[in-house]
């Protein structure tokens, strides 16, 4: 049964999709931050947290395999949005596309955080099989290595982490693929967010405007505080809360679409 507002009008589930690397911790205080009549939803990839003992998913087919069901059911009964944050945009835009292709309802719109779009190369769109000292300095410029003791070498951090930020690696990789592909890939037929941090190193914000191809319709680009992590920072659950209430409301009987 659909959750419904105090106000008599279904409430919308925001899913939300995590970084390379990571699970969804960043996402731990947004029930709280985003408002009224959004429930967070994060999506846990298999083979860490949780779900630390299920192999891994390193390409497009696993990744459908795995997510698809979740998102199926739910456009099938009420509305829903999307968020994903660096190779999580990936993963979000993937499914948004996928649900497409399947005739499903979409969702209210797919926001993407930190990531570029799939045609603007980076340095680490093929870097998952680089050699720890080629592929640690490119992880250290994005803040992504852990300090003191975690980033010893043969420490916990190598040991347990890098191996899934590898493994996430592959699959940014095999989706930038598809999504480069005239069958898997191209425009996606809904609104598009697009979310950069001001001080980013990789995800410019005068970059992430290339985003601006990949929909039919409408793409709003906002740039907000903070460096490539900035899914833990206040403002950005906020203004997706507001997004959901926003559409959710310009396509509610008599609203401005």
């Amino acid at each position: 049964m659909t959750a419904l507002t105090d106000a008599g009008g279904e409430r919308t589930t925001l899913y939300c999709l995590g970084h390379a690397g990571g699970g969804v911790a960043g996402y731990r205080r947004w029930p709280s931050l985003v408002g009224p009549d959004v429930d967070v939803v994060p999506l846990l990839l298999p083979g860490r947290d949780g779900r630390r003992r299920e192999p891994r998913v390193t390409d497009r087919a696993a990744l459908l395999a795995d997510l698809m069901p979740i998102l199926a059911e739910r456009a099938g009964t009420g509305p829903y949005a999307v968020y994903g944050h660096s190779m999580g945009a990936l993963v979000a835009y993937t499914l948004t596309r996928a649900l497409t292709d399947t005739g499903a309802p979409p969702p209210l719109f797919l926001a993407v955080g930190a990531c570029l779009p799939p045609h603007v190369a980076t340095a680490l769109v093929s870097a998952a099989d680089l050699p720890d000292e080629h592929l640690l300095p490119i992880l250290d410029r994005l803040g992504s290595l852990p300090a003191g003791e975690m980033a010893r070498p043969g420490g916990l951090w190598h040991r347990a982490v890098l191996p899934v930020l590898r493994d996430d690696l592959r699959l940014a990789g095999s989706l930038r693929q598809a999504a480069l592909d005239s069958v898997t890939g191209g425009q996606v037929d809904t609104p598009v967010l697009v979310f950069a941090g001001r001080d980013d190193p990789l995800a410019v914000p005068a970059l992430l405007e290339e985003w601006r191809g990949w929909a039919t319709g409408r793409v709003e680009a906002r740039t907000v505080d903070g460096d490539h992590f900035f899914v833990g920072t206040p403002e950005l659950p906020r203004l997706v809360g507001q997004a959901c209430r926003d559409r959710a409301a310009a396509l509610a009987p008599g609203g401005r679409r």
